[in-house]
């Protein structure tokens, strides 16, 4: 009678996990908190699993908080994927509290850590005038500093080495979920590997002519795109891009436009640039927009190779000389 019991709890155990890695196989749902990071994940699951995005269009990564029907969707998530608490901190209690274990927290992944770069800002920063070895002392206001929480810069999805990471690490989770579609996985990560080498090189062409040329960003978080492809920021408008800036780096920033060491400044799409146009205004800067996180972009398999061309356009447009 002992042994029977034994063998019935077995068999509910291993019936219970066949029905969990099958439901997986064929209604899994892989739940990315931002766009950028759905297009990585869109890549890889191309053909084999839905990919959704949590953020809503037009919302800011920086300052959201999860609805109702956002706790469902992650709760019902086959696989979660973000960037960590530093970036997305309106997911860390709820996917605590969610108990929720098929997560890949992309800044804790040990193939970016040593790709993460130092975020340098501090209440007090100092840029350096290269033609006349000045330094300029700028103070951040606190609710500018407050946006940061990490040493490190966390806009991780502008490197295509940390996006093949992550397309590794999403790839390795899957395939332990859905052995059964190897090939089809080992294709979409081989597909995704060799369209950034492609991406790269026309990348490289496009904007090589341009690293010499200033510019100043809305706010920062283009750096890891800026460093991998030897591009030459002037600085950046606000750490915080939902917090104007200070009087003190506004006036920092209308010298340099009035003095012409940099030729354009770049707004987003999801804030209003009227700081920007005011402060430009008596200047011959020219006005380029960068999105960040791809908004007008659709979801699927060559969607990230598309998001990085189209960000590298848009600082040609506005970079390159009449």
């Amino acid at each position: 009678m002992i042994l029977w019991k034994n063998l019935r709890r077995i068999f509910i155990l291993v019936f219970s996990i066949f029905i969990v890695f099958l439901s997986f196989s064929t209604r899994a749902t892989i739940i990315a908190s931002i766009k950028p990071i759905g297009f990585i994940a869109a890549s890889i699951a191309d053909g084999i699993t839905l990919v959704k995005i949590l953020l809503p269009e037009g919302a800011s990564v920086h300052h959201y908080a999860l609805r109702p029907s956002d706790m469902k969707r992650l709760r019902e998530a086959d696989l979660v994927v973000w960037v960590g608490p530093d970036m997305e901190s309106f997911m860390k209690k709820p996917l605590e509290k969610l108990l929720i274990q098929n997560t890949i927290e992309i800044s804790k992944l040990p193939g970016v850590q040593s790709l993460l770069l130092r975020d340098k800002l501090r209440k007090e920063c100092r840029y350096v005038d290269k033609s006349l070895n000045v330094k300029h002392k700028i103070q951040f206001t606190n609710h500018e500093h407050d946006h940061y929480h990490s040493k490190y810069n966390m806009h991780l999805w502008m490197s295509p080495d940390v996006a093949i990471q992550i397309a590794i690490a999403i790839h390795s989770t899957l395939l332990g979920y859905m052995p059964e579609n190897q090939d089809q996985l080992n294709a979409n990560l081989q597909y995704f590997k060799a369209s950034i080498l492609t991406m790269n090189t026309a990348i490289n062409q496009q904007l090589a002519p341009l690293k010499d040329h200033g510019y100043f960003v809305f706010h920062d978080a283009y750096t890891y795109f800026e460093k991998y492809y030897n591009l030459s920021p002037t600085g950046y408008f606000t750490i915080n891009p939902e917090i104007q800036p200070g009087a003190q780096r506004l006036h920092y920033i209308q010298m340099q436009l009035l003095s012409k060491k940099s030729q354009c400044v770049f707004t987003e799409p999801q804030f209003q640039p009227t700081i920007v146009q005011a402060i430009s205004r008596g200047t011959n800067v020219r006005f380029g927009t960068l999105d960040p996180l791809g908004t007008e972009i659709s979801i699927g398999k060559d969607s990230y190779v598309q998001f990085l061309m189209k960000l590298s356009t848009q600082y040609s447009r506005c970079l390159q000389e009449d």
